[in-house]
């Protein structure tokens, strides 16, 4: 597997080089430098983000389990990204909008297209920012095919498919690297499926993507072999693989920040292996 780009996104393959063999020290210029811009791209895009609105929209049922009367809008965005990277004179020129776990991802689209077409004719000035989709679709489902045919109808913008697949066995309330989202179908690892590869053998057919999420030992025991059978098919590797227990668990029992910084080199050994598989 490769991480690659999509139509609407970069990638530094230089830097995944580096980040699987190299510690990194960052330094972050101050916006108040007066030769910070200097530091500064003039154009980025966004190739991964979500809106949310879980207590008023109906296909965002599950996700309202875990994320309770959150609301993320393009308002919001703008506030917090566009404006200030405005602000340190970079201009924002366009964005992907992934999929966060809805009940339907034909509507979900529709929601974001309608909010961004109502955002482009304020007279506030606003833009349609998002440039291209990464639909939700649960490849096993008997009706996949026609859910990509209305995914393609709903907008030009699809670019990619997402269904979350990090699975470790059952959902345990995040001690394992099994993803929440994988309750959807009851902890069942979906990279095994052939049900799974008869939908996503249809990718390639309606010229989308897949974003592959999934924990670093299935990159090694299962993604790699069954990706390598569609060469042609465009992957993105999400999460840069999710080394998420490289350096333990996020948090400590109490609840505090885990401040460890020796690294796990079994789970590193794995890691590395499954993202140059």
């Amino acid at each position: 597997l490769s991480a690659c780009h999509r139509k609407y996104s970069t990638y530094n393959h230089s830097l995944l080089a580096y980040l699987q063999s190299t510690p990194i020290q960052i330094s972050i210029m101050s916006s108040s430098s007066s030769s910070s811009s200097s530091y500064y791209p003039k154009e980025v895009i966004d190739p991964h983000h979500h809106f949310l609105d879980t207590a008023n929209q109906p296909f965002q049922t599950f996700m309202n389990k875990f994320a309770t009367n959150v609301t993320y809008l393009p308002e919001d965005y703008t506030r917090d990204v566009i404006e200030p990277l405005a602000k340190v004179g970079v201009k924002m020129i366009g964005t992907v909008h992934v999929e966060a776990m809805p009940d339907n991802g034909v509507q979900e689209v529709a929601w974001v297209e309608q909010m961004m077409v109502t955002m482009e004719g304020s007279s506030s000035g606003n833009i349609n920012y998002v440039k291209g989709y990464v639909a939700s679709a649960n490849l096993t489902d008997d009706t996949i095919e026609q859910q990509l045919q209305q995914l393609v109808g709903t907008t030009s913008k699809l670019r990619g498919i997402r269904w979350i697949l990090d699975c470790v066995g059952k959902f345990e309330n995040g001690t394992t690297a099994t993803h929440v989202a994988t309750t959807r179908h009851d902890g069942i690892d979906l990279l095994k499926s052939p049900r799974f590869e008869q939908g996503l053998a249809l990718l390639e057919k309606y010229n989308l993507s897949f974003d592959l999420q999934c924990a670093p030992i299935q990159l090694v025991e299962t993604a790699a072999a069954l990706f390598g059978k569609y060469p042609s098919l465009q992957v993105c590797i999400d999460h840069l693989g999710k080394p998420r227990t490289i350096l333990g668990n996020d948090l400590l029992d109490d609840g505090s920040v885990n401040p460890n910084v020796t690294v796990d080199e079994a789970e590193l050994k794995v890691w590395r292996e499954g993202m140059t598989a």
